[in-house]
């Protein structure tokens, strides 16, 4: 009389196997091709700018101070922001190269 009941009150089987985790792969595909990708597509980028720096390029560091390379010895760059003022700055805090016009009217 009661088995029935027992019968019904045993779960039903769920997906087994690769059906289990399809979720979490497809979600792990997702955050790959959204954030981390183009994340590490810009560091590649960056690091090739930085690698291309040369002496009398014009860049602006994390820190929004502009100025141009005078030397590069090996992390450390100088930059002259202004007549007679040098800054030494690490070479990982340099954002971008600027283009020098664009620099004309801010003086």
């Amino acid at each position: 009389m009661f088995t029935g009941i027992a019968y019904a009150a045993q779960p039903a089987g769920g997906p087994g196997g690769l059906g289990a985790f399809l979720p979490i792969i497809v979600l792990f595909a997702i955050f790959y091709f959204l954030l981390i990708r183009p994340q590490q597509k810009r560091a590649k980028e960056h690091q090739a700018t930085l690698d291309a720096l040369k002496a009398g390029d014009t860049v602006i560091t994390n820190g929004g101070l502009y100025g141009t390379v005078i030397k590069i010895d090996g992390h450390v760059v100088t930059l002259q922001c202004s007549d007679k003022v040098r800054v030494k700055v690490i070479k990982k805090s340099i954002s971008a190269k600027v283009d020098p016009s664009t620099l004309e009217g801010d003086e």
